[in-house]
């Protein structure tokens, strides 16, 4: 019998909050958690860009000493709504540490912070300063270092997979995760991503030439995703965690189901590593509604990956229309938070799931005066109620990655 994978929990943290209620205050209200760059004592003279999508909110870590020596920052952020999601998931520690729950969780590239730390240490002139490198830097810096540390505080023994393949980090974690579940190698998946708030993302993005520079003073105004006067992306911070159930064990247990995953996709462009690929995007639409087995009729919302640059947005325009016309409505969730690198997927993934339920359309930020080049989709403009069955979240990265993942709101059966 084949198996059915569905979430039965999650967990966030990013610039429009973390709670239920105030991610959707955000969206209804069109409140943007994108603020001005902090000042760093290297980088903020040197880059265009001054605007970031920023967690300004404290958050309580009740992490013990053992666990806290081995993480930087991007590890807190993903052992934070890891912890949340299983405590609300209301699996117990025994099903927890069996090895039937596995992880998949990345990030872009570990812990920036501390990376410059200990490369600032190896290429001071106090070449002394050696000794100061900590046993565990690494550890905390490592490109899966979220996994791992997830492993290590909840004792979780199954498989451990670690994306890190920038903007489809966690669209291929949720994905991966789907697949493990759906194929019978694990009966739980605990999914997601995070990244850290440092100005080197920023930097490179802005050496690019990739990041908005013209909302410097007007952050709130930036991005603007299919907007004529969309001028590029804005770097963001955050993170989230899904965790995904085979449904007849969740069921058994009387869990809460948030929703259901039908289908998920990925491929590659086959050439170049920064510019988008019409072809290639569109073959990541067509897979994921095979693998999902619906129509492109049946679709009701796209999660566009939608950066706000200037080519990025059009041919991802291009490929929406070529499989579903201008039938869908289609929504850009970056417009109101930044592009929160690794983890956007599973936040994108949570921002779904959650206007599915609600049976809500929110309109894509600062989307004033679309694009000729981007006009030819059914963009939403306002806020407006309407019945959301089956939904789709794209991904893009450099590397020519690209992830699309399907979903079914749950009606109970």
């Amino acid at each position: 019998m084949e198996r059915r994978v569905v979430v039965t929990a999650c967990s966030a943290i990013t610039p429009i909050g973390r709670s239920r209620e105030d991610i959707l205050r955000h969206l209804t209200q069109g409140i943007s958690g994108v603020k001005v760059l902090r000042e760093d004592d290297v980088l903020t003279s040197h880059i265009h860009s001054k605007v970031f999508g920023t967690v300004d909110y404290p958050i309580e870590y009740d992490f013990i000493r053992k666990h806290r020596k081995t993480m930087g920052p991007v590890a807190y952020y993903a052992c934070q709504v890891a912890k949340e999601a299983l405590q609300d998931s209301g699996l117990d520690e025994a099903f927890i540490t069996s090895g039937r729950l596995g992880v998949a969780f990345g990030s872009t590239h570990g812990s920036p912070t501390v990376q410059r730390s200990i490369y600032k240490t190896f290429f001071s002139e106090d070449k002394t300063g050696y000794s100061s490198i900590g046993a565990v830097d690494y550890l905390k810096s490592m490109v899966h270092t979220t996994a791992v540390n997830i492993t290590k505080m909840f004792g979780i023994t199954g498989r451990v997979i670690s994306s890190s393949t920038a903007c489809t980090t966690s669209s291929q974690s949720v994905g991966f995760g789907y697949e493990a579940v759906k194929f019978g190698m694990q009966d739980a998946m605990l999914c997601g991503g995070a990244d850290e708030y440092d100005t080197t993302t920023v930097a490179v993005f802005d050496n690019l030439l990739a990041c908005s520079t013209a909302f410097n003073a007007t952050p709130h105004l930036t991005p603007r995703p299919f907007d004529v006067k969309r001028d590029g992306l804005v770097v963001a911070e955050g993170a989230g965690a899904v965790l995904l159930e085979e449904y007849e064990h969740a069921r058994a247990r009387g869990a809460v189901i948030l929703g259901e995953i039908i289908g998920f996709s990925c491929n590659n462009n086959g050439g170049d590593l920064i510019l988008p690929n019409i072809d290639g995007i569109t073959e990541t639409i067509r897979l994921g509604l095979k693998n999902a087995e619906v129509s492109a009729g049946e679709v009701d919302l796209v999660c566009a990956h939608a950066t706000g640059t200037k080519m990025g947005d059009v041919i991802e325009s291009q490929a929406i229309h070529r499989i579903y016309g201008n039938r869908p409505a289609v929504f850009g969730p970056k417009s109101y938070m930044g592009h929160t690198m690794g983890s956007c997927g599973v936040i994108e993934t949570i921002i779904v799931l959650t206007l599915m339920e609600e049976g809500l359309l929110v309109p894509t930020l600062n989307l004033e005066e679309v694009d000729d080049r981007c006009a030819m989709i059914n963009h939403v403009m306002k806020l407006r109620e309407t019945p959301l069955r089956i939904a789709s979240v794209q991904n893009f990265a450099f590397g020519g990655v690209n992830t699309n993942l399907i979903f079914k709101k749950w009606q109970g059966r």
